[in-house]
This record gives C-alpha cells, sequence and structure tokens, in this order.
C-alpha cells in the first residue's frame, strides 16, 4: 500500500486540477453557457468510464449512485455556476472555501470522525487565507449568489461524506463508482440544461479541445483521484485539500492571464497553502496498553505489595 503522504499528493492533483476550470473556460468556451458546460464534463465522462469498467450498480448502488451523483455532480454543478454568475468570482471562491467547516460538522455527525482543534482551526485559516488571495476591495454581495454558493458548498459536503461512509460495494473500484457518479449527475443537469439554456452551441476548435480536457482530466480523472482519496483518507483530511483549487487558479491567473498578485495575495496564499499541509498530518493515535504490558503491570505491582512490610501496609 502506498504511503499516507503519497495518497495525499496524488488526491491532491483533483483540486489542483479544477483550479485550471476558471482558465479554461473563459479562454476556449463559449460564453454563458455554464448548465451545457457543466453537462458536458459529466455526461460523457460518466459514460467513458461506464464503458471502461464494464460494471453497473447492483442493489442498492443504484439509489446510492443516484444520490451520490446529485450532490455531488448534479446539484453541486448548476449551484456554484450560478454563484460564479451572481458573485464576483473571488467572492465565489471565499463562499466555496466553507466546505471544510461542513464536512468537519457532518464527519462528525454521520462518520463518528472526532473533531480536532487542528482540523477547526486549519478550515479556518484556509477560508481566511482564500479570501486574502481572492477578495478585491468593493466586492459586492448578491444574496442569491451567497445562498447557492453555500448551497453548493453543503451539497458537495454532504456527498463527501456520504461518499465515505457509504463505502464501495465488494469487488467494485473507485473508478467504477466514478463512473456511476458522474453519469447520475450528468442525467441531472441534462434537462436543466436544455430546458435554460436551449439547443448547444455551434463550437470550434479550441471549444472543443477545452472541453475535452474538462471532460477527461478536469473530470474523469480528476473525480476519479478524489473519490479514491475519500475511500483512503479521513473525509477531513480530503475536504481540506479544496483550497487548493482557489490558489491553482490565481497562479494560473498570474502566469497564463496576465493578472497580478500584490503582498497580501502572496501572504493570503501562503496562509491558505500552510492550513492546508496542517489538515494533512493525522493526530497520533493513543497505543492501547498490550496484555503483556498490562500482565507486567500486575506482577510488579504484586512484587511491590509482597515487599513492604506489614506494618507499613
Amino acid at each position: 500500500m502506498p504511503s499516507r503522504a503519497a495518497v495525499v499528493a496524488v488526491t491532491a492533483l483533483a483540486p489542483v486540477s479544477w483550479g485550471t476550470t476558471y482558465a479554461v473556460t473563459t479562454e476556449f468556451l463559449p460564453p454563458d453557457r455554464p448548465l451545457f458546460t457543466g453537462l458536458v464534463r459529466a455526461l460523457p465522462a460518466g459514460l467513458a468510464l461506464l464503458a471502461l469498467t464494464r460494471t453497473l450498480p447492483r442493489g442498492a448502488w443504484w439509489w446510492r449512485s443516484a444520490v451520490l451523483g446529485a450532490l455531488n455532480i448534479g446539484a453541486f454543478f448548476p449551484l456554484l455556476f450560478l454563484a460564479a454568475y451572481r458573485l464576483p468570482g473571488g467572492v465565489a471562491a471565499v463562499v466555496g472555501s466553507v466546505g471544510p467547516l461542513f464536512v468537519v460538522g457532518l464527519a462528525a455527525l454521520l462518520l463518528g470522525e472526532r473533531p480536532t482543534v487542528r482540523a477547526l482551526s486549519a478550515a479556518t485559516a484556509a477560508a481566511f487565507g482564500v479570501s486574502l488571495v481572492v477578495l478585491t476591495a468593493g466586492a459586492a454581495f448578491d444574496w442569491v449568489g451567497v445562498v447557492a454558493g453555500l448551497a453548493s458548498s453543503a451539497s458537495m459536503s454532504v456527498g463527501t461524506v456520504l461518499t465515505k461512509r457509504w463505502g464501495r460495494p465488494a469487488g467494485t473500484g473507485p473508478l467504477a463508482m466514478t463512473g456511476w457518479q458522474l453519469t447520475a449527475g450528468g442525467l441531472v443537469i441534462a434537462p436543466v440544461a436544455f430546458l435554460v439554456e436551449g439547443a448547444p452551441p455551434a463550437l470550434d476548435g479550441g471549444a472543443l479541445l477545452g472541453y475535452a480536457y474538462l471532460a477527461l482530466a478536469n473530470t474523469a480523472v480528476a473525480y476519479w483521484l478524489w473519490f479514491r482519496g475519500i475511500g483512503r483518507l479521513s473525509a477531513t483530511s480530503v475536504t481540506l485539500l479544496g483550497p487548493l483549487s482557489p490558489l491553482t487558479a490565481a497562479v494560473v491567473g498570474w502566469v497564463a492571464l496576465g493578472q497580478s498578485l500584490g503582498p497580501v495575495q502572496l501572504v493570503g496564499m501562503a496562509v491558505a497553502f500552510a492550513a492546508t499541509v496542517a489538515g494533512q498530518i493525522a493526530p497520533r493515535p493513543v497505543r492501547p496498553f498490550s496484555s503483556t504490558e498490562q500482565t507486567g503491570q500486575t506482577d510488579r505491582k504484586v512484587s511491590m505489595d509482597l515487599t513492604v512490610p506489614a506494618a507499613r501496609r
């Protein structure tokens, strides 16, 4: 089995990949088609994974996959895009960064993962660091957008915790589970996309390449790594990797789009990254006494009792 550090590093590639979504969307995709973009990200990737794994849900996993797909994909994508359209990008990112706090609470209720001071502190510090990176002076708040952003974070948080709680059916790998969820989520988005946005737009070569990247690397591979990480790490540890997404978006904007990063943004990036790393440090378990140690302690106690004079007992 790979080390915990290796699992964390590989899982972190998922939010890093998601951090490139904004740049790809603005530079290559047709404007004002967020639901169509969500549909193209989810459904083709899910169908491709189903064809690759040739594994379908059985029994209760039909409805479980539908629930997880709706939470992690079907509800999350539209709510996320609604928040992005109603709020400035920085505000939307800050609202989304509260997700780890949701997961800490839900993991305590549904998984029995005891919330620690380190986890709560890391989640709070990460949200604060992200706010320093992305918020600008005079950022406007739209309450519909704020509610949509919080709802998208809550949806993904519940999906993450339930994914951890339900695990996977015997003999089924994370790749098949990813295919189930992406397909279910895409089917949830499809009717909403066509009702709200109408027929698909005309696509040029750049858009086709952009959608191909989003569907394959940004969704199929990234969500496979994410769900794989949920199976091997605590839900809190996985979700505390989420701040890497806005940090990656800021770096990509600086490198590829000519956006500036000032001292405040750099400090925020350092704070958020440090909080993310701190959130991956597993608490040291309390080592119980072995039966041999307990027997040895009992023997020593009996020996001491026998050597104490009767007058001092």
